[in-house]
């Protein structure tokens, strides 16, 4: 027979090994919020949530994963055509215009990662700062965005639009980002050493310039919704920037709007190719035929090019 005192152990010890396992579960859910601690961002979960509709792979925190092969062929693509879908897609606030451009001529593509900032608040910026130190993260909250940059990743900064003091790079950090991502950035705030960063082959989309540092604001938030003027960005979306503006399409919306881009393509081949011959008017060719003689043309154009 096993004493009173023997039983109380052998209880205790069965407490102790079921207790264990809880505590690695709790540390190991806790983790990646301490990780995450000095500004606000998604976690894994909540980033899946948040983009279910996404079709492709993900990033290790979760962030949507647009294939490169995808990327390469969203650089076909044009504003209007990107435009044809969101929309109609009850996507209205997607896009937005009215920025200075680096180089007008080069397009912007790539994944978005987004960071926030406000005006500097001290009992705020304190705590956010002390924990980045204790973290052994970098001085400077722009840079410790830029740090996380990978290939084909596109930088998005919600700066609400500052000019003074609101210059989220120079032409060192603006290298920094080019050696990281060879895309380019959107900025809704400020650059400065724009000769500087001229020269560097990239798509850049800023509100102004300004000699002055960056200051007086403070970074809240990496890697979460933010606004970009009249567009909202997510983390993931594919950012798709040419002359006239930006565009922040979501993953899930990419196919649709490449199939329908394709047939935008045809349609303007040959509309343009009959313009050319100055025999037509352009009601009688655009949008759609007038003549059945020559919609028949077209659609069966239109079938011969889609199965190439």
């Amino acid at each position: 027979m096993i004493s009173r005192t023997a039983r109380c152990h052998v209880n205790r010890r069965a407490e102790i090994q079921s207790t264990v396992p809880f505590l690695v579960l709790v540390f190991v859910v806790a983790l990646p919020l301490q990780v995450g601690a000095q500004v606000f961002t998604f976690t894994r979960e909540q980033m899946i949530k948040y983009t279910a509709k996404n079709p492709f792979d993900r990033f290790a925190d979760g962030r949507p994963k647009i294939p490169e092969a995808l990327l390469e062929k969203a650089k076909g693509l044009s504003s209007e055509e990107v435009f044809a879908v969101l929309p109609g897609a009850k996507f209205p606030n997607q896009y937005e215009g009215n920025w200075q451009l680096l180089h007008p001529g080069r397009k912007l593509v790539g994944r978005a990662v987004t960071a926030q900032f406000m005006p500097y608040r001290p009992d705020v910026a304190e705590v956010s700062e002390a924990e980045a130190k204790a973290r052994g993260l970098g001085q400077n909250p722009n840079q410790r965005v830029i740090d996380m940059l990978q290939p084909d990743d596109v930088i998005v900064v919600d700066l609400f639009g500052k000019i003074e003091n609101g210059t989220f790079i120079g032409d060192n950090l603006a290298t920094a980002i080019y050696a990281a991502t060879k895309t380019g950035f959107v900025f809704d705030g400020a650059v400065r050493d724009l000769e500087g960063i001229f020269p560097i082959q990239m798509a850049g989309y800023f509100r102004g310039v300004h000699p002055s540092a960056i200051g007086n604001v403070m970074l809240t938030g990496v890697n979460i919704p933010v606004r970009i003027g009249n567009a909202t960005v997510m983390p993931g979306d594919l950012v798709f920037g040419d002359r006239e503006g930006v565009y922040f399409v979501p993953p899930h919306l990419l196919e649709e709007i490449m199939n329908k881009a394709e047939e935008t393509h045809i349609h303007d081949e040959w509309t343009k190719n009959k313009f050319l011959t100055g025999k037509y008017k352009s009601s009688e060719i655009y949008p759609s035929p007038s003549d059945p003689a020559l919609k028949k043309e077209y659609d069966e154009y239109l079938k011969k090019k889609l199965r190439k």
